[in-house]
């Protein structure tokens, strides 16, 4: 979608009277939705699913694009804390069952957000996944939420040329060859030329956290 379209479509959630919220990860490739959104409504709330595991750079990314874009961000925290988060051998989901580890840090805090609202802006693109490849940029979503995906048909490229346009300030990970950044434990570097997911949840058959997937209809 181009950035009027996206306007026009939250203006028409806005007189429909719909309460809206968005999700980030703050890392670079989520500021080009944080910046879009900042210039239509920067009054939307923005969820930041804090798992406790992230990195302190992306924490303080976070801190920093809220403060410059003038963002109200929120924080969603785990219901279960991290000493009850562990297999029968005393090892931490996350090492043992990702999914798991996903469900308990990610989706089920973000649960209850959706029960009070109505839209859920979320900036998946359809060229990271086949999963999000298959979405469309309206979706419904679990608890009568309609999920809205004004990314979707952006590319990776469009996303950098919106960054350089803008001189936008990137995640302070990028340089350090970080390309799609989550948590601390399940993200590695990826090699030049690799696709940008398997630097998530490495060497396992894994490409998302529940947020899409167990939260889509």
């Amino acid at each position: 979608m181009e950035i009027k379209q996206i306007k026009n479509k939250i203006q028409e959630y806005k007189s429909q009277n719909k309460k809206m919220f968005a999700t980030s990860s703050f890392q670079t490739h989520s500021i080009v939705m944080l910046h879009i959104l900042s210039r239509i409504d920067n009054t939307i709330p923005v969820y930041f699913i804090n798992t406790g595991f992230l990195f302190p750079e992306t924490i303080s990314y976070k801190d920093k694009i809220a403060k410059l874009f003038n963002l109200k961000v929120i924080d969603t925290v785990p219901l279960i804390p991290k000493n009850l988060q562990k297999d029968m051998a005393g090892n931490l989901f996350f090492t043992s069952d990702p999914d798991y580890c996903c469900f308990l840090n990610k989706t089920q805090p973000l649960e209850s957000v959706l029960y009070n609202h109505d839209i859920w802006i979320n900036g998946v693109r359809a060229d990271q996944t086949e999963i999000r490849s298959n979405m469309s940029v309206e979706q419904e979503a679990k608890n009568n939420v309609m999920r809205f995906h004004p990314m979707l048909d952006w590319t990776k490229q469009k996303i950098f040329k919106y960054i350089k346009e803008n001189n936008l300030p990137h995640h302070p990970l990028d340089e350090k060859g970080y390309i799609s950044i989550g948590c601390e434990p399940c993200t590695r570097k990826i090699i030049l030329g690799q696709d940008e997911r398997t630097a998530r949840w490495f060497g396992l058959n894994k490409t998302e956290c529940g947020l899409n997937t167990d939260l889509v209809k």
